[in-house]
């Protein structure tokens, strides 16, 4: 069996109430998809810290939260690698979910109105820009929830953008550990 004798901690993910009721009720600690289901995040923090009954393997609650980040030099070019994301889920939301679609210039020129308020709903958590704005988003972002653990999602097309925008994101958590 793999793991077997590992004793590796077992976590519950979830991204709806009846998750953060079930990680509660086992003892579990609990990891919020908040990535993709950013209307639950707060609620259902509050339902697993309030319902939280302490278990053999977790005393008390402890909470993982989890965050798109887009990190660039500047704001400017964070922005424009994010229309790739913002690309892909007016995709979803129109029923043509595909490849990660390149940066565009004008992403106002391919949304509707009714599907950009839909995306920023849906990304309401993320944050895209420089160092300083990554850091002061994740800052609130984590005063918000209260979050024990981050955990950082990067959505980009091309993956050597990709890597530099997560090593940006480890010097702000090198700075935001260091606080």
């Amino acid at each position: 069996m793999p793991g077997a004798g590992l004793r590796v901690p077992l976590w519950l993910l979830g991204s709806s109430l009846f998750g953060a009721q079930l990680a509660a009720q086992r003892g579990l600690p609990f990891a919020f998809a908040s990535h993709f289901a950013p209307d639950m995040l707060m609620h259902a923090l509050d339902i697993y810290r309030d319902r939280f009954q302490p278990s053999a393997q977790l005393q008390k609650p402890y909470v993982m939260v989890v965050a798109n980040v887009v990190a660039a030099e500047t704001d400017a070019a964070a922005q424009y690698q994010f229309t790739s994301i913002q690309q892909a889920m007016t995709n979803l939301l129109r029923g043509t979910p595909g490849p990660m679609p390149a940066p565009i210039d004008d992403i106002d020129s391919y949304w509707s109105p009714a599907e950009r308020a839909g995306v920023q709903r849906m990304l309401k958590y993320a944050i895209a820009g420089s160092p300083a704005t990554v850091e002061t988003g994740l800052r609130r972002f984590i005063a918000d929830t209260e979050a024990d653990e981050l955990m950082i999602t990067t959505h980009i097309y091309d993956p050597a953008i990709t890597r530099r925008s997560l090593e940006i994101t480890a010097q702000v958590r090198d700075r935001l550990s260091l606080a």
